[in-house]
């Protein structure tokens, strides 16, 4: 366990060396580069290639994209209870996120113009979905169900398979529920190329949506520009927050389940505020794993991924929270310190209160959506909502009278920067 106090002259230095360790090699750009690049030139060629190569999945570009009778299909396999739990699941985040849909509005600034805004949905969006040896059923929740409410007139899907280019029906079937219809067996870097540049198989989509591993996130960074991105939620952080009323037993279930990704890149970040408490969580944490199906990838996010911080107090903890800025924030605190920490915490991507709100909640079940900006892309991003699916236009619109109360303001502003045309433009509606 590596143990780092706030008290440290040393501590902000050490703990910038361990948030660095979320940067992409160079070794990573380099190769994500070649990927995008070949995709650009060879469209399906190159894409059928990377499946191969990185998924062991021999697809010709007919084979990409999956029917709607096997998503059908799909579904009509899954059991009860996970239909039942999928149901669940999809009436909670429908119902919380319908709440955030923008809504267009008109008034009158101080000219007496009408000014305001209207909302549309982008045209075409492309969702990737992680899967493969994890098959991120919540995640094709987490991202359509939004764009259905944003209305998005075309949803495509992108999502690795297997080797037999098999993809699991859970995310076939929550596809199913959702009413997509366009899912193609492609994922990786390959697939974020296909969305961004187009193939003769794939139509470019307009924005990329998503969370992925380190390439992928790399991927969409690199593609920004030629499409939109969402955000850059890459392998998974968490912060657990502890003082004394605190479950060691709870914290440590929760540190564990975020490092199960398993992909060696997570995050996992304890602060509390004594060292007795952090000896008694990470030895929870020693019991529990052994209990774990996914026992060896999870000890090798602990042993390279896992930070444990001393502080004296919940201000300090508050420092350390906003500069990492995690994806998930667990707060594991008296009643009392709650509402302080989530007013002086303003970086993390969720946060959950108290002792009986595991990030899994979150993950799954609980309503908002599970993407969420890591390695400290909090700073400036946030969870994906139905805005993102969006985007804002504004109106203006001035008569005779209003542009004549306007004219004096924007003959100054021409004047100061030497714009004569624009002061014109103005002047002669006023006269």
């Amino acid at each position: 366990m590596r143990l780092l106090s706030f008290a440290s002259k040393s501590f902000d230095t050490d703990l910038a060396d361990f948030c660095r360790g979320t940067i992409v090699t160079r070794e990573i750009a380099d190769s994500v580069a070649a990927i995008l690049a070949d995709v650009r030139h060879r469209g399906d060629e190159a894409v059928s290639y990377y499946a191969a190569k990185f998924d062991g999945a021999k697809l010709r570009a007919r084979d990409f994209r999956l029917k709607a009778s096997d998503l059908a299909a799909a579904a009509k396999r899954l059991g009860p209870a996970e239909r039942k739990a999928m149901t669940a699941a999809y009436e909670n985040i429908l119902a919380f996120n319908q709440k955030g849909l923008p809504e267009g509005w008109t008034g009158k600034n101080k000219h007496g113009a009408m000014v305001g805004e209207v909302h549309h949905p982008i045209r075409r969006v492309g969702l990737y979905v992680p899967g493969g040896e994890v098959p991120l059923v919540s995640t094709v929740l987490m991202t359509a169900t939004l764009a259905k409410i944003a209305g998005c007139p075309e949803i495509a899907v992108f999502t690795p398979s297997n080797p037999q280019g098999r993809i699991s029906d859970g995310l076939l079937a929550a596809l199913d529920l959702v009413g997509v219809e366009e899912v193609y067996r492609i994922g990786g870097v390959q697939a974020v190329g296909a969305m961004a540049f187009g193939t003769l198989t794939v139509p470019a989509v307009d924005k990329v949506f998503g969370p992925g591993n380190a390439y992928v996130c790399e991927a969409k960074r690199q593609v920004f520009g030629t499409v939109g991105v969402d955000s850059l939620p890459g392998p998974s952080e968490v912060m657990v927050v502890a003082d004394e009323t605190a479950r060691p037993d709870f914290a440590a279930a929760d540190l564990l389940a975020q490092a199960e990704h398993g992909s060696g890149r997570e995050k996992v970040f304890l602060v509390a505020t004594s060292l007795e408490l952090i000896q008694a969580i990470h030895a929870e944490m020693l019991t529990q794993i052994k209990f774990l199906s996914r026992t060896e990838k999870t000890q090798r996010v602990l042993a390279e991924g896992f930070l444990a911080i001393q502080v004296r107090n919940l201000t300090e903890a508050a420092q350390v929270a906003n500069y990492v800025a995690p994806e998930h924030l667990e707060l594991l605190v008296k009643d009392s310190a709650e509402k302080t920490l989530v007013r002086t915490i303003t970086t993390a991507g969720a946060i959950m209160l108290g002792n009986h709100t595991p990030t899994a909640l979150g993950d799954f079940t609980a309503g908002p959506s599970h993407v969420l900006p890591t390695g400290r892309a909090g700073r400036f991003f946030s969870g994906l909502r139905v805005a993102d699916f969006m985007r804002r236009t504004s109106l203006i619109r001035y008569d005779r009278g209003s542009v004549r109360k306007a004219e004096p303001v924007v003959s100054a502003f021409a004047a100061m920067e030497k714009l004569d045309a624009h002061g014109r433009s103005v002047k002669i509606r006023a006269l």
